[in-house]
């Protein structure tokens, strides 16, 4: 073929066979030989390719520039093809998006535009169905291609999020250029329940609550005549959906909106029936034919072409039947409890699907991943464990924005190779042997005298902590701070985990190889929040690379206030909360006392001579279990640090806001606050008690907007009003001084309203956004958002506001910073500096708002040479 593309004479047409005329051109034929060169395009499938067209005087053609094997069907009209088995990807597409919207002339409330993106693809029969049972006219924005991704890259704040969620941008762009003035985009933090033995039902964050980051970048584009809904809506409890819809459209009767939100019910039930009846009769064909299938596993949004790239087609093309992971997954049951927590609604069909695959000669499981998916790190390996427990297979393929799949061809032609050839030599699966991953720490560990290995969070924090716990009857130690931990981990976590991660089980997992604990009576100790952020995993990745190492005997203890895993013998019990609390609130106050003292000090070295003595006199109080002299405590240490001999200048003050272990651990954050003085600045660390606050005041949020329950309202807002009296003197102590207070998590929560949805509860959630807009209450305009690469949350709630914070504060300036294992230290260091010289020009008042909007927009994307959708902008 490529002989031929250049118009060379020697062709062949087929495989010679001995005895046979020779398929290879004559003399005469090679005379009249020729050949015309020409482009089209295929048409064949959303992404339209431009394809090379090499036509042979002999009427046969070569095909080149297709990205799947459709591309190709006139150049291979010639060889004899399979008859083609069911696509699943294409049926449940089609099935998606058949629904027919009312006439103009019947819609008797107007029209409502939806865009073909993320969890529309899961929720478009219940929307269409409820919209036009209220008499709307439904307008879907068009197929998925790279002229629609096109039409939104400029409004897009982050590079590093999925192609599905860069592909929203375009599709509501698309809905506006169409005239559409009410456009419907929901946020949806929760699905719908469909396994009941699920940890939870939690939605993937960037597709929970991307409208957020429509709402904030897209101003512009709707303009004052577009308006632009996005609630964010309780799925899973229909009573509760109900009186949410009410009041999102309180002019519509209220029995009106019971009929459509029954109705869309019944339909999306309907719907989801008709997928698994597609699969369940695609199984039954395959098991009479005896030919193979491949379940294309994924999220809902992966059946769009644009998305996929083709795969589906070239997959079928090859003889295989194609079928989705929620066409099976029905069929199949997941082993609970797995190795990870169960808690993203997709990834439980993605189990279950695995599961059911396992059991199967004639399937295998492919799963896509899209980059920048960081709840894959978490799921990739769970399917491998899964289908490798069966001796399956597994494949993941990982696609993105480039539509190159030469390497995906060939992944998938081996793998159909294999199946075939495991058909023939008889190979099958074997009964599924799953592990049970679970250890409890029990009493018996506590009174033989485990020592408990506990990660560092803070330099501030974690030298109480040891104290407070060692005073319950621990022995606890911490681990050492190294750079090596980095590479240890990367060795033991999947490389798609978040750089927290890879720090947290690279330094726990290098303390246990030193050889100075025992593992027979050792433990871990990890933090647990339970919430959608993939850090709740945390847990799974270390036990999982204890079992690579070889020490599954050492129990992994979860810290968390929730009541998710628990230990009988580390209860979270009142006399430990309240050792916690109080050795957070010191921690929070030497940090504060600290970053505003040590940048002035005269006598270099006295600050930290300050902290090392209260340091160790609190260490010695928690030891004791002493809290009556707290109020004391911290009004001495206040009047201390006061005391301390500075210098009357004044200094650029820089916040630092961001994921909780990079923003706390100097390690992660290579000593950002280090190179703030260095470079002639003040840094402000918000307190670490007001992230757990955060978490505190979600279950009002949840109660307000989703489903929360109000027992849960009622026993968190218990906790925060405990929080508060035990916190009251310490902020009494700061009251009136240059160290400034925390602020109340309430009105916290009031000034990230004006943003963004407090239903953003992912990771650092609206608690992000929150800390911004105090830092500018307090006079502090210039931030540094530190944040893992390609953090979910922090797409929506840190890089994907910094548009809207720069229009309530025209003074802001704010640099995003990515912390990663590949992250260039130059690069992070040269960003920060950018905005050091700006915050000092603009302290001056020597850089106009413009000039400094242009400097920081230009530095939010790492290595982008020019090319990131803010340059292309901005010029």
């Amino acid at each position: 073929g490529l002989m031929g593309a250049y118009g060379c004479a020697i062709i062949s047409r087929n495989t010679y066979v001995p005895g046979t005329v020779s398929s290879i051109i004559g003399k005469e034929e090679l005379e009249t030989f020729g050949f015309n060169k020409f482009t089209r395009r295929c048409g064949k499938c959303g992404n339209n390719c431009l394809l090379t067209v090499t036509e042979f005087s002999d009427g046969r053609k070569f095909i080149t520039n297709n990205r799947c094997e459709r591309g190709a069907e006139e150049e291979n009209a010639h060889i004899a093809k399979p008859e083609p088995l069911p696509n699943l990807f294409d049926m449940k597409y089609k099935r998606m998006f058949s629904y027919k919207s009312l006439p103009e002339s019947e819609a008797k409330r107007g029209t409502v535009g939806i865009p073909r993106a993320l969890n529309i693809y899961e929720l478009y029969p219940f929307w269409h169905t409820f919209f036009t049972s209220l008499g709307f006219r439904v307008v879907l924005s068009p197929r998925s291609s790279r002229e629609i991704y096109s039409m939104g890259i400029d409004t897009m704040p982050s590079e590093s999020v999925c192609y599905p969620a860069k592909l929203v941008h375009g599709h509501i762009a698309a809905l506006v250029k169409k005239g559409i003035k009410f456009i419907f985009y929901p946020g949806m933090p929760y699905e719908q329940v469909e396994d009941e033995t699920a940890d939870n039902h939690y939605n993937c964050p960037v597709v929970a609550t991307y409208p957020d980051v429509i709402r904030n970048n897209m101003g512009e584009v709707f303009g004052d005549d577009v308006k632009f809904a996005c609630p964010f809506l309780p799925i899973a409890t229909p009573k509760r959906m109900f009186q949410r819809l009410c009041e999102e459209f309180p002019t519509i009767p209220k029995s009106e909106i019971k009929k459509a939100v029954s109705a869309a019910y019944a339909e999306d039930k309907k719907f989801k029936a008709d997928i698994r009846k597609m699969g369940e009769e695609t199984v039954k064909m395959l098991d009479r034919t005896g030919k193979f299938g491949i379940v294309l596993a994924g999220r809902p949004y992966h059946i769009d072409p644009e998305v996929n790239h083709g795969l589906p087609e070239m997959i079928n093309s090859y003889g295989f039947a194609v079928l989705t992971e929620d066409s099976v997954s029905h069929l199949g049951k997941t082993n609970h409890p797995l190795r990870v927590i169960d808690q993203w609604m997709y990834h439980s069909r993605l189990y279950a699907a695995a599961s059911f695959v396992r059991e199967k000669e004639n399937l295998e499981l492919v799963q896509l991943n899209s980059f920048g998916c960081g709840c894959d790190a978490i799921t990739t390996d769970q399917v491998q464990e899964i289908m490798f427990a069966a001796n399956k297979l597994y494949t993941v393929l990982k696609i993105d924005e480039v539509n190159n799949l030469g390497a995906a061809r060939i992944r998938l032609r081996s793998l159909m190779s294999v199946m075939e050839e495991r058909a023939q030599k008889g190979i099958a699966h074997t009964a599924p042997q799953d592990r049970q991953w679970f250890r409890e720490f029990t009493p018996d560990m506590k009174k033989n005298g485990y020592t408990i290995i506990a990660p560092i969070i803070s330099e501030f924090h974690m030298p109480l902590y040891l104290p407070a716990v060692e005073a319950c009857g621990y022995n606890v130690v911490l681990v050492r701070e190294t750079k090596s931990a980095v590479d240890v981990g990367l060795k033991y976590v999947n490389n798609d985990a978040c750089y927290p991660t890879i720090i947290t089980v690279g330094s726990l997992i290098e303390e246990l190889l030193t050889g100075k604990h025992d593992p027979n009576k050792t433990a871990l100790i990890i933090t647990q929040t339970g919430g959608p952020c993939r850090a709740s995993n945390y847990i799974t990745l270390i036990r999982k690379a204890l079992h690579e190492i070889g020490m599954d005997q050492v129990p992994v203890i979860s810290l968390n206030f929730i009541g998710l895993e628990k230990h009988s013998g580390f209860p979270i019990d009142i006399p430990i909360m309240l050792q916690f609390i109080y050795a957070t609130m010191y921690g929070d106050l030497l940090m504060r006392l600290v970053y505003k003292t040590r940048p002035y000090e005269k006598i270099k070295g006295s600050t930290m001579a300050m902290w090392h003595k209260w340091n160790v006199l609190l260490g010695n109080e928690l030891a004791r279990r002493k809290h009556s002299s707290f109020a004391e405590n911290c009004k001495q240490m206040v009047k201390d640090f006061s005391e301390i001999p500075v210098a009357d200048e004044v200094k650029p003050r820089v916040g630092l806001v961001g994921e909780i272990l990079v923003k706390y651990h100097s390690g992660a954050n290579n000593h950002v606050v280090d190179l703030i003085e260095a470079e002639g600045g003040e840094a402000i660390c918000p307190d670490m008690l007001d992230f757990f606050m955060y978490g505190f005041y979600n279950a009002t949020i949840k109660n307000r907007y989703l489903d929360g329950t109000r027992m849960s309202k009622f026993k968190n807002n218990m906790l925060i009003r405990i929080v508060n009296h035990l916190r009251k003197p310490m902020i009494k102590a700061l009251h009136g001084t240059k160290f400034g207070h925390p602020t109340d998590i309430r009105i916290m929560a009031k000034k990230a309203s004006k943003v963004v949805s407090l239903c953003n509860i992912a990771g650092e959630g609206w608690f992000l956004t929150a800390e911004m807009l105090d830092l500018f209450d307090e006079g502090i305009n210039n931030i540094i958002c530190v944040q893992p690469f390609a953090c979910l949350p922090n797409h929506v709630t840190g890089k994907g506001v910094m548009k809207a914070l720069k229009e309530l504060n025209p003074s802001a300036n704010i640099v995003a910073v990515d912390y990663d294992p590949g992250a260039s230290e130059v690069n992070q260091v040269n960003r920060i500096k950018l905005m050091m010289s700006v915050a000092f020009r603009n302290m001056r008042g020597e850089v106009p708002a413009e000039e400094s909007a242009l400097l920081e927009t230009a530095a939010t994307d790492d290595d982008c040479n020019g090319e990131c959708a803010n340059c292309r902008r901005d010029g």
